[in-house]
């Protein structure tokens, strides 16, 4: 998921001391399910686990290729680490400090920090610029990076990295979340069932309407409606993706191959105004359901 002016996979060293003035302070738990809680990361050395998770995820279980300085340094990271906000899951069963106990991640990048900054990541994929520009009331917020240790990939993992996205979102007053959403491998043609639903069904339009940036979009539209059987499309989906549009999300037009992570991505745009009220009341209207 950056601008053109800003290369988001260079050659970077793996070093995150200028979050510590960020994110040096102590960081109140935003949901909490049994062993599990989810809070932002507090310090580098929680951010650095964070990268390690997501090395793991897409490096060693998916076959992402990253710069050479990542891979020596076993972690998943480019230069965006250091203006975001990192959410975390932990286990507060698994011995050891906070940064052992880390099993799930999402990377959170707002507009005005982006806009002090290089853009958003996404926009290196999608022209998501004139999304923004139409509607100068709304502050967005880029969802990123997700991913979840293999034992973790349960309801309740993906429970609280939503309640996280939640209360955050109300804490900062933001108004739409997007971000790129991928469909594992670089053949668009694999996932025609999936794409066409998508595209037939919940592709974002008018205001929202939103497409590939530089002429790198590859057709959606693989199947005519008639054929799509919506069951097998769902089922066909990457878990993420279906969570996004049991909330009301929307795609933009084309899927981008990203090469360097192996896979199909498409954009989600989901305005918090479309959240489905039985999710708004099931997470808590004040970001509550979970923090206790």
């Amino acid at each position: 998921m950056t601008l053109e002016i800003f290369e988001p996979r260079t050659e970077i060293t793996p070093r995150m001391d200028s979050r510590i003035s960020i994110q040096g302070r102590g960081e109140p738990v935003l949901g909490r399910i049994g062993t599990l809680e989810t809070r932002l990361a507090a310090n580098t050395r929680e951010i650095e686990a964070a990268q390690a998770i997501r090395y793991r995820v897409f490096v060693e279980e998916m076959g992402a290729e990253l710069p050479a300085s990542a891979m020596r340094a076993r972690l998943d990271i480019d230069a965006f680490d250091d203006i975001c906000d990192h959410l975390i899951v932990i286990d507060r069963a698994i011995e050891g400090d906070t940064a052992d106990q880390i099993v799930a991640t999402y990377r959170l990048l707002r507009q005005e920090v982006a806009d002090r900054h290089s853009g958003f990541y996404s926009a290196s994929e999608f022209d998501v610029a004139p999304l923004i520009a139409r509607h100068p009331g709304k502050k967005f917020l880029e969802l990123g990076r997700s991913c979840v240790l293999p034992p973790y990939r349960t309801k309740r993992t993906v429970e609280l990295l939503w309640q996280g996205n939640w209360a955050y979102a109300l804490k900062h007053g933001l108004d739409v979340m997007f971000g790129c959403a991928s469909f594992p491998g670089i053949f668009p043609e694999a996932h025609a069932l999936a794409l066409s639903f998508l595209h037939h069904n919940s592709l974002a339009t008018g205001s929202w309407a939103v497409g590939a940036a530089g002429g790198h979009g590859r057709n959606m539209d693989l199947m005519p409606p008639e054929a799509v059987n919506a069951r097998k499309a769902l089922v066909s989906m990457p878990p993420l993706i279906k969570g996004y549009l049991r909330l009301g999300a929307m795609v933009g037009e084309g899927a981008v191959v990203d090469r360097a992570f192996g896979t199909t991505d498409v954009l989600v745009v989901l305005p918090i105004e479309s959240i489905s009220s039985r999710y708004v009341n099931y997470y808590g209207a004040d970001a509550q359901r979970f923090a206790c």
